[in-house]
């Protein structure tokens, strides 16, 4: 009876205890339910856009079936040598530049990219039509396989930089033939440059030091260099090797 009476006054401990373990238990099952949800809506369908991000005003500049928002740089249609493969952007030989159709002043651009062994090539933004080459109006995000390319010995010229003029941290880049994301934001004279989630690169257009730093580059030789407050997109295409770019997204501000 002594027992009997223990295991009763020990049962509501016992039933409590029990209810709290199946409560925590419960909690991280729908913790982890939340959590696995949310993963999925921020990753989303390659090329397309989440219901938070059309209503934050992003919109698509390469919808995985038509390259209708770009077009060859001063031509009218899309350069031969780029093409859409499998839901990417891609080209795998020199050929021309492309420009966005519209112009952007202040603005964030996502994208994700991946090159061949020893591949490069570059993003412009606030590029105009001026001058016989793109590169020498709109400010450059390099693209590179900082393993394998010459440029991967210099920060200047390394995956991330401002090319020649702001270099990013090493490490950051990803091999060659692995998808890399990248960003660029842009508000009036100040811009970031964005890999794998990681600010590499801020700087301010038209500051004494991003003077400095032009006039001792080979830009110099381009009076309006990074100078134009609107302009276009663009991405390079005349270098070797293959180049694949998907969920290119823009939004103004």
């Amino acid at each position: 009876m002594i027992h009997s009476r223990r295991a009763l006054r020990a049962l509501p401990i016992l039933l409590a205890a029990a209810a709290c373990a199946r409560g925590s238990s419960e909690s991280q099952s729908t913790a982890d339910t939340t959590t696995r949800t949310a993963a999925v809506t921020q990753t989303g369908a390659p090329n397309s856009l989440t219901a938070d991000e059309q209503s934050a005003g992003w919109k698509l500049l390469f919808d995985g079936t038509s390259t209708d928002a770009w077009r060859g740089y001063k031509e009218q249609g899309m350069p031969a040598g780029w093409k859409v493969e499998d839901g990417e952007l891609t080209k795998d030989a020199p050929t021309g530049d492309i420009v966005t159709k519209d112009q952007y002043g202040d603005f964030e651009l996502q994208w994700d990219w991946k090159l061949a062994k020893g591949g490069n090539a570059g993003v412009f933004y606030r590029a105009t039509e001026e001058y016989d080459h793109v590169y020498w109006s709109g400010p450059e995000y390099q693209l590179l396989d900082d393993a394998n390319h010459p440029d991967g010995k210099n920060r200047l010229t390394s995956a991330g930089a401002a090319y020649a003029l702001y270099p990013p941290p090493a490490g950051v880049v990803r091999p060659a033939g692995e998808w890399n994301s990248s960003r660029i934001l842009v508000r009036g004279n100040h811009v970031e440059h964005w890999l794998n989630g990681q600010k590499v690169v801020d700087y301010e257009l038209g500051s004494a030091d991003w003077q400095g730093k032009v006039k001792a580059s080979k830009f110099v030789d381009w009076p309006n260099y990074g100078k134009a407050s609107r302009g276009y997109i663009a991405i390079q295409g005349d270098h070797d090797g293959k180049l694949e770019l998907r969920n290119i997204k823009i939004r103004e501000l």
